[in-house]
């Protein structure tokens, strides 16, 4: 049983302890593939793996938990230990991350309460949370014989908050479930950030995020460490190897060779987490959103970070740069070739079927009515599409009627009698929208898709970050009501009727099937459709958008099976091509530039 302290330095063992870590998000790569990421991590030459745990993965509906699949945490930290790699985990309630509201869970938004604060409310539903998931971490602990070292009590709160109760109170629960590692906070490593998110006073120990510039940023860490008096080692928390991408925006780059200098002028001064290691990807809906003042900004499916390994798992060029400077640097590591899996190019599948959503709404959801309409959290949906249908009586003959859609959230498509009369993304909702009314009354209907809650900043707790119809839907000057609602998280589409007929420019479901004598990791190729999200064997692996960057969809060979496979496209933008092409690496779009 091993002893891990912080003193002046971490010390393992009552020996000097350099931890040399990198974060892979278990909830972002398939479980089949754990096993191959963990063992690069190694094989690099490094000892610690560091993990998020996302509580709106593992709390989706109130009370209602799933360790299962991707989410068996556990399963994750054994595999670690049996490879050797100690553990950093961070189980706060909030991780960023560029998920989907930063991790908190969706449902928080119909409680009377303020998130991310001693309000005992939330505090008392991070409680009850916390009674599931951290025994299960606590048997994972040195002391129990397992592998964890540390605790993270909350991210980057110092981009937030400054309630320091609140920090005690995470701090407290932690403690009462039974983990006794230490705990650590992580911040920007300025003292405006490291002052307002810390518990320094408390001897929690304080770690930086940065990607760059170490010599500087580990200064100002030390300088608050002295005014407090404190002699500790130096750690960046989250060494940023790479970026995240946006919809419609250029990938973001960053030179190997300057990037593994960057990091072992890191390790020349402390320890590192490498964030990301591997970055994986946000299946499902669950990528995040980066707040703006007017547009926020989506992120994309992939996760690929431009980081140490690609999306897949395998190395990058960024592996082999780092990886021979830690060798001079440190010969008496442990180092290994890496693991590479290889990815098939399927090539060209044949569209079976297609069916438009307006004939299979009961079939894919649990529709109610109501005379305002609802959004998406008062009717338990977190993620997702909503559909919004009413009637509507004709008031104008002379000129073109006019409609106002308020305050609705992220991407609205308005319908009348079925054809599409609008497309509005956040700046233009609210504008009018002016179309003829050719008959007495007309079917009325309003697409919302929940394109990802904002993950960091002062929108955090906005109401934009509820999402459906908003306020309604206005006619002329008045808000019009009686409406049928129906709530399209689109969890299960095993029950899509494809005999029910398809329409041109209406949203669409498009089967095809794959058959596979051995399943590999793929990409599919989403050129010539416009935007959605694809369900492979009834599992969502993300959503595509012809805005780009990135126009593939990482299929890994964990969501395949011998035999025959069924590969489902939701498409809302009325694009569609006859066939699907399934290709052994990603594909980028290249984007127009302005000026």
């Amino acid at each position: 049983m091993h002893r891990f302290e912080i003193r002046d330095e971490f010390y393992l063992d009552n020996e000097p302890f350099q931890i040399l870590s990198g974060s892979i998000h278990y909830f972002r790569v398939h479980p089949d593939d754990w096993y191959h990421s963990l063992y690069n991590l190694k094989a690099l030459g490094f000892n610690t793996v560091e993990t998020y745990i996302p509580w709106n993965a593992h709390e989706p509906k109130k009370g209602q938990f799933n360790f299962e699949g991707i989410l068996d945490i556990e399963h994750f930290i054994q595999l670690a230990t049996e490879l050797g790699l100690y553990i950093i985990v961070r189980p706060s309630p909030y991780i960023c991350a560029e998920w989907e509201w930063g991790g908190l869970p969706a449902w928080l938004l119909n409680e009377n309460m303020r998130v991310r604060s001693a309000d005992p409310v939330y505090l008392g539903h991070l409680k009850d949370y916390y009674k599931v998931l951290l025994p299960k971490l606590a048997k994972h602990q040195l002391d129990n014989g397992g592998n964890i070292l540390m605790f993270q009590v909350e991210n980057e709160y110092g981009s937030y908050g400054e309630e320091k109760a609140y920090l005690r109170a995470v701090s407290q629960l932690m403690r009462e479930e039974g983990l006794t590692a230490p705990f650590f906070t992580s911040d920007g490593p300025w003292k405006a950030t490291l002052r307002a998110g810390s518990l320094i006073e408390d001897d929690v120990l304080v770690t930086g995020n940065f990607g760059s510039r170490a010599q500087k940023n580990f200064q100002m860490m030390q300088d608050f460490f002295d005014e407090h008096g404190k002699k500790w080692p130096l750690m960046c928390m989250e060494f940023w190897d790479g970026w995240f991408n946006r919809w419609g925006e250029d990938v973001i780059r960053r030179d190997p060779d300057e990037l593994a200098q960057s990091v072992m002028d890191v390790l020349k001064q402390g320890s590192i987490n490498l964030y990301m290691f591997h970055g994986g990807t946000n299946f499902g809906f669950m990528n995040g959103c980066s707040a703006r003042n007017q547009t926020d900004l989506p992120q994309v499916t992939s996760y690929d970070y431009d980081a140490i390994l690609d999306e897949a798992g395998n190395p990058t060029r960024k592996f082999y740069a780092l990886q021979s400077l830690l060798k001079e640097a440190y010969p008496n590591g442990t180092y290994a070739e890496p693991l590479i899996k290889p990815a098939k190019a399927y090539g060209s599948i044949v569209l079976k079927d297609k069916t438009s959503l307006f004939n299979n709404l009961e079939n894919v959801s649990d529709c109610v009515s109501g005379f305002y309409p609802k959004n998406m959290e008062e009717l338990g949906q977190s993620t997702g599409y909503i559909y919004y249908k009413t009637e509507i009586q004709r008031d104008v003959t002379d000129k073109p009627e006019k409609f106002r859609i308020i305050d609705a959230r992220d991407r609205v498509q308005l319908y009348a009698d079925q054809v599409l009369k609008a497309t509005q993304y956040q700046h233009d909702i609210g504008t009018e929208i002016f179309f003829d009314i050719d008959k007495e009354s007309i079917e009325l209907s309003v697409l919302v898709e929940n394109m990802g809650r904002v993950n960091y900043g002062s929108k955090l707790t906005a109401p934009t970050q509820k999402k459906g119809l908003g306020r309604g839907l206005m006619v002329d000057l008045h808000y019009i009501g009686n409406w049928e609602i129906c709530p399209l998280p689109l969890d299960n589409v095993e029950g899509l009727d494809f005999s029910q007929e398809w329409a041109d420019n209406q949203p669409a479901f498009y089967r095809f099937e794959l058959e596979v004598d051995e399943p590999s990791d793929t990409y599919l190729d989403m050129t010539g459709f416009g935007k959605g999200v694809v369900f492979v064997n009834n599992v969502n692996i993300g959503r595509y958008w012809d805005r780009g960057p990135i126009v593939t969809l990482y299929l890994p060979k964990g969501y395949l099976k011998k035999g025959v496979n069924e590969i489902v496209v939701f498409e809302t933008e009325g694009c569609y091509r006859e066939y699907l092409e399934l290709s052994d690496r990603p594909k980028q779009k290249a984007l127009e530039k302005e000026g």
